[in-house]
């Protein structure tokens, strides 16, 4: 199977959300939520993080996660991630009983394609206060993508996390993991860098990129947001450019990305820890590009 094809299948599978000018979403994806220790990336900016989501779902946003929210190739027990990040999981299941999270998985958590092991990790918990397992997540499902459908323009916005256009990272993703596991995590430490990651290679990365505008081409340059590469992508809107975005990572330095849909308008943004004049800390919000009209993607 080519990654046109996963991609077909992706897209053709996809779930549909129809949307109009007064929906709200937000975008993130490769949080790598891990279990606090040397090797977790997310550690660094897990306040950012968690912050930013608070803004979200107090203005009223939906979160769609496009992939790699928790990392599952170098933690082998989902118990470990969550007890680090208990506090963040508490505040997606505020958008859960909502309805306002939708997850897609990605290359890093992709056991979560399986239902039986989403339910066995993410439906409930257990509570040491209460003594016993409570819900989470129950009846939680996790899309390989979703399509954003407005309801009067009829344009559609493919979501996926773009580890189709990859063929280790989602045919062989059990031999990376078991490299990352085995070998990669214990050298993090030393800075070795994971060559199995298109993020730390550049000749992959342009690699999938590659993969996944052909895709788009082919296919009437459909909007198409993606994870996986960690580069933030935001084409303009003119005739000539492939409407490939990328919502970045959680795992930047010292910063998160992601794509904000609202009011008819995308935009990419990131968040940041700041100075303010009497020398303390506060976590801002920056537009990065846009906001550009989706009207004007045709």
């Amino acid at each position: 199977m080519s990654s046109q094809t996963r991609l077909n299948k992706a897209y053709n599978e996809a779930k549909r959300i129809s949307f109009d000018n007064t929906a709200k979403f937000i975008l993130f994806s490769d949080c790598h939520r891990g279990d606090s220790s040397f090797a977790d990336d997310f550690a660094n900016n897990r306040n950012i993080y968690f912050h930013a989501l608070q803004h979200y779902y107090k203005e009223g946003f939906s979160y769609i996660e496009l992939g790699d929210g928790d990392e599952l190739w170098e933690n082998m027990f989902f118990k470990d991630i969550f007890e680090a990040n208990k506090n963040v999981y508490l505040l997606m299941q505020k958008f859960f009983f909502e309805n306002r999270l939708h997850l897609i998985f990605g290359n890093h958590d992709f056991v979560y394609k399986n239902p039986n092991t989403v339910k066995k990790l993410l439906w409930d918990y257990f509570d040491p206060k209460e003594g016993k397992k409570v819900p989470l997540f129950p009846n939680l499902k996790f899309e390989e993508g979703i399509v954003l459908a407005h309801q009067e323009s009829n344009q559609e916005l493919f979501l996926t996390h773009g580890h189709q256009a990859d063929f280790m990272n989602y045919v062989g993703w059990k031999i990376n993991r078991f490299m990352v596991r085995v070998l990669w995590k214990p050298l993090q430490v030393w800075g070795i860098k994971d060559p199995t990651s298109p993020a730390k290679n550049y000749v992959e990365l342009v690699k999938v990129e590659r993969r996944i505008k052909k895709w788009i081409a082919d296919n009437g340059n459909k909007i198409t947001i993606t994870g996986h590469t960690h580069r933030p992508r935001f084409p303009s809107p003119s005739e000539n450019a492939l409407h490939y975005f990328n919502d970045g990572s959680c795992v930047h330095p010292r910063s998160i990305t992601g794509i904000e849909i609202a009011a008819g308008t995308i935009s990419l943004i990131k968040w940041q820890i700041d100075t303010k004049e009497d020398g303390t800390l506060q976590i801002v919000r920056e537009i990065l590009e846009g906001p550009a009209r989706l009207e004007d993607y045709k």
